[in-house]
């Protein structure tokens, strides 16, 4: 007798792990999964980011993330893996603009929605359907505080001629932050009264060591007759900076102010050593905490609204992250 209530205790204890193992599983399978896809790894700004959305995601939700290598073809490939994965929503940094709407095509479909960030997509794009938002910061206010920081610089140290004649260092083509950068710095800068000439430009696809042959030429064919450079990031900022330093600038008195965007920690550290005169902060940091939580309330079901989601949602489609100056002075503010 005792045998046998000794085999039914054991025969329970058994059923009873059996089942709270098939319930670990089932809570497994229901945890949420974000799919990423960003447009490449190898960018500083965007490692940032992806950094931030592991860092959040914790135990919580899994985060699958994969790169485009810069492909719009290989982009929407890992978004179809993705999608076969039914993941429950997708985060998406575009390589290229006309690969907007395919993926909301897609998306739409399955009836997963869809978070662009850091590409714009056009506002047509974006109400193909009430599921796709996107995270990002306004390419227009970037420039503008481009333009002030030299502003300030050039009404305390003024040029011989009156005239600031500025390089441009330009990301990838037809990117919407690229174009408002380009336009925005150079208007904010003419319309505090200052003349300024354009004596070369070019693109350097946001890389660093792409700029510094691309200011090399600058150097090559200007000499002295530059007074500024103007990168669309920072990356491209201190690529110029690597070859200005070696031409002989930043010593011995001889200098020539260079601006960047993103605040990365590289473009800090030059900020301290006094090679770059000012940057503008990119917020990696919020943006991909934005996209996070835009996610999991997303995941979830839910229309994102003011109790569900902390930050504000313009035209019930865009997230803003706000730029920020950044000089030596307040260089505390970005880290």
């Amino acid at each position: 007798m005792k045998a046998y209530i000794k085999a039914f205790v054991i025969s329970i204890l058994i059923f009873s792990a059996f089942l709270t193992g098939c319930s670990s599983a089932i809570n497994e399978k229901k945890k949420p999964v974000i799919g990423v896809v960003m447009g490449k790894f190898d960018d500083t700004w965007r490692t940032s980011v992806r950094n931030e959305l592991y860092k959040m995601a914790q135990d919580k939700v899994e985060v699958d993330i994969w790169s485009g290598n810069n492909s719009q073809k290989t982009e929407s490939e890992k978004v179809d893996l993705l999608i076969n994965r039914k993941v429950n929503v997708l985060v998406v940094n575009l390589v290229d603009l006309a690969g907007a709407a395919p993926i909301i095509e897609k998306a739409k479909k399955a009836n997963i929605p869809v978070i662009f960030f850091n590409t714009e997509p056009s506002a047509e794009d974006l109400k193909k359907w009430d599921k796709v938002y996107y995270v990002g910061a306004k390419g227009e206010q970037s420039g503008v505080i481009q333009g002030e920081i030299l502003v300030n610089y050039f009404k305390s140290h003024p040029t011989k001629s009156g005239i600031i004649r500025y390089a441009m260092l330009e990301g990838q083509t037809e990117h919407p932050d690229a174009i408002s950068r380009t336009k925005y710095s150079v208007k904010a800068m003419e319309d505090a009264g200052l003349k300024v000439q354009k004596v070369a430009e070019d693109t350097a696809m946001w890389e660093r060591e792409k700029a510094q042959g691309k200011m090399d030429n600058f150097i090559a064919s200007q000499n002295d007759n530059i007074d500024c450079v103007i990168a669309n990031n920072d990356d491209m900022a201190l690529g110029a900076i690597d070859a200005l330093k070696n031409k002989g600038y930043f010593n011995g008195g001889k200098y020539m102010p260079v601006v960047g965007v993103d605040a990365n920690g590289s473009a800090l550290n030059a900020e301290q050593q006094g090679t770059l005169l000012g940057t503008v902060l990119n917020d990696a940091v919020n943006q991909g905490k934005a996209i996070f939580n835009l996610a999991s309330v997303l995941a979830g079901g839910q229309t994102p609204n003011k109790n569900n989601f902390n930050n504000t949602i313009t035209d019930s489609k865009y997230v803003w992250i706000d730029y920020k100056m950044i000089t030596k002075e307040n260089i505390g503010d970005a880290k």
